[in-house]
């Protein structure tokens, strides 16, 4: 049998302060919206192999195109996207790097708070 014991972590101060509004204003800043992309967005260049098309020159770098590169269930995964998507995939993969970097950043005042309640108890 499991038993899950609410620990109340209060401690005290203006450091204390700090990071309880710290952590609340993460809290507050995100309505977690749907649509947010993990990963990364990256963009290569590839060559057709045409021997009229611009890309055939040594100059040229080729054709664009975009991947996105994420983490699902283990795995990495890389999907292309169309060119005219890139905008929007850019946009949620933004929102959805934030939410991740706003989310650590809660879970580290939380370990902070966790510390300075301890020392503040003299555990």
């Amino acid at each position: 049998m499991y038993h899950y014991v609410q620990m109340k972590v209060e401690p005290k101060g203006p450091e204390a302060s700090r990071l309880r509004q710290r952590k609340h204003l993460v809290a507050r800043q995100f309505q977690l919206p749907d649509d947010l992309l993990p990963g990364c967005l990256t963009e290569t260049h590839r060559r057709c192999g045409r021997p009229n098309c611009h890309c055939a020159s040594a100059e040229d770098p080729g054709h664009p195109i975009w991947f996105l590169t994420f983490m699902s269930g283990g795995k990495r995964r890389v999907e292309r996207i169309p060119p005219e998507w890139v905008d929007e995939v850019r946009r949620q993969v933004d929102a959805g790097r934030a939410l991740q970097d706003a989310i650590k950043d809660m879970l580290s005042a939380n370990a902070e708070l966790l510390v300075l309640w301890r020392k503040q108890k003299g555990l």
